[in-house]
C-alpha cells in the first residue's frame, strides 16, 4: 500500500450533503459565489452511491447546527452511520483489497518454501517450529511484515484519513454533516484501529490456515519448552494479534497528526514511513540504548513473550504503555490542530 493506496478519482461520499441541500457553506443568493450550481461541486458532494448505506440520519439533537433535540424531547439516538461510511470508504476500494492481497503474499511464501525446503536446526524459534506446528506461521508472518509491510499500510491508511480528503476537496463538505470536528477525527482514528487488526488478524489467519494445512496442529510447544493445547495455543496467537494491533494503532496515531499538517497524502504516507523506519534504525544502533525505551518501534517484536509459560510481561506491559503514551500523545496534537484549522478544501 504505498502511492497506489492514495484516493483517487473512483471514492465518492455519501455522508456528505447533496448538492441541492442548503449547508453553512453555501452562499445565499445576496452573497458572492451565489452562482455555484450543482455543476460547479465536486464530484463527490453530488454523488452518493459508494460510501454503502445511508443508515438512519436525524438532523437534530446535541451534534446539529441548530443544538435543538428531536420531536421527543430527548437527544437524539447517537448513530454510528459515519463510522459504517468511514468502514465502507477503506474496505470498500479495490486497490485496499489488492494491497491486504500482497500482505496474505508472505504467509503463502513462507509456508511453501518451509515446505519445499529441507529442514534446519538453526534459525529464529518461530521458522523453525513452523513445521512441528502450523501455528507458528502466523508468527513467523507477523515477525517478517512488522518491521514494514504492516506499517506501509497502516501509514497508507491513516496519511488518507484527514490529507486525502484535503486533496480531494471533500474535507469542507464532509464538515458539513451534523457531525463535528472532534467526532470526526474519532471516527477516522477508530477506522483505522480496525483497519490494523483487520489486516494483523488477515495475516495471521491465511498463515495459520495454510500452515495447518501443510504441516499440521496439535499441542503447541511454547518458547519456554513446555506444551500447552491447540486451544490455549491459538489464543496465544490471537493475544499476540492484539498486541501487534496496539502498536499499530500507535504508528496510526502518528499517521494521523501528520494527515492533518498537509494536503498531500503522498507526502504524509511518506513522512510516517520515514519516522516509523528511522525508529526502526535507531533501536538497532546499540550507542543509542538510552532513547531505545522512547523510540516507537522498540517493543513492536516484544509479542514473542506471550508465547512463553507463564507469558511474560516484562516487555509487552511495557510496550503496552509505550503505544498507550504514542495514542494520547499525538491523538491530542491531531485533535489540536485539526479543531483549529481553517479548512478551505
Amino acid at each position: 500500500m504505498s502511492a497506489a493506496e492514495m484516493p483517487g478519482a473512483d471514492t465518492q461520499r455519501s455522508d456528505m450533503p447533496s448538492a441541492d441541500t442548503p449547508t453553512s457553506d453555501t452562499p445565499s443568493a445576496d452573497e458572492p459565489g451565489a452562482d455555484m450550481t450543482d455543476a460547479n461541486l465536486p464530484a463527490a458532494a453530488r454523488h452518493a452511491t459508494d460510501r454503502g448505506p445511508a443508515g438512519d440520519a436525524d438532523p437534530t439533537g446535541p451534534d446539529s447546527p441548530s443544538g435543538q433535540t428531536g420531536p421527543s424531547g430527548a437527544g437524539r439516538r447517537w448513530s454510528t452511520r459515519l463510522f459504517r461510511s468511514e468502514l465502507w470508504l477503506i474496505f470498500g476500494r479495490r486497490r485496499n483489497w489488492v494491497g491486504l492481497a500482497v500482505l496474505c503474499s508472505v504467509p503463502v511464501v513462507i509456508n511453501v518454501a518451509t515446505k519445499v525446503s529441507a529442514p534446519t536446526r538453526g534459525g529464529p524459534d518461530f521458522f523453525v517450529n513452523i513445521t512441528s506446528n502450523g501455528l507458528f506461521a502466523a508468527l513467523a508472518s507477523l515477525v517478517l511484515e512488522l518491521p514494514l509491510f504492516l506499517p506501509v499500510a497502516v501509514a497508507a491508511i491513516s496519511a488518507d484519513a484527514i490529507a486525502g480528503e484535503a486533496n480531494l476537496g471533500t474535507l469542507r463538505y464532509l464538515l458539513a454533516v451534523p457531525a463535528g470536528r472532534t467526532r470526526l477525527l474519532a471516527v477516522k482514528f477508530g477506522a483505522i484501529i480496525v483497519f490494523a487488526f483487520v489486516a494483523t488478524l488477515l495475516v495471521a489467519v491465511v498463515a495459520a490456515v495454510l500452515g495447518l494445512i501443510l504441516f499440521g496442529g496439535g499441542p503447541l510447544t511454547t518458547l519456554s519448552g513446555t506444551t500447552v493445547s491447540f486451544g490455549a495455543g491459538t489464543a496465544r496467537v490471537l493475544l499476540v494479534c492484539l498486541y501487534v494491533t496496539v502498536m499499530l494503532s500507535a504508528l496510526g496515531a502518528v499517521g494521523l497528526f501528520v494527515s492533518t499538517l498537509t494536503e498531500q497524502p503522498i507526502g504524509a504516507t511518506i513522512a510516517i514511513l520515514v519516522l516509523a523506519l528511522g525508529s526502526e534504525i535507531a533501536d538497532a544502533i546499540p550507542q543509542l540504548h538510552a532513547i531505545h525505551p522512547y523510540l516507537l518501534t522498540h517493543y513492536w517484536l516484544s509479542f514473542g513473550d506471550l508465547l512463553r509459560d507463564p507469558m511474560a510481561l516484562d516487555r509487552t506491559v511495557p510496550g503496552l504503555l509505550s503505544a498507550a503514551a504514542y495514542i494520547a500523545i499525538f491523538a491530542s496534537a491531531a485533535w489540536a490542530r485539526f479543531t483549529g484549522r481553517d479548512v478551505a478544501s
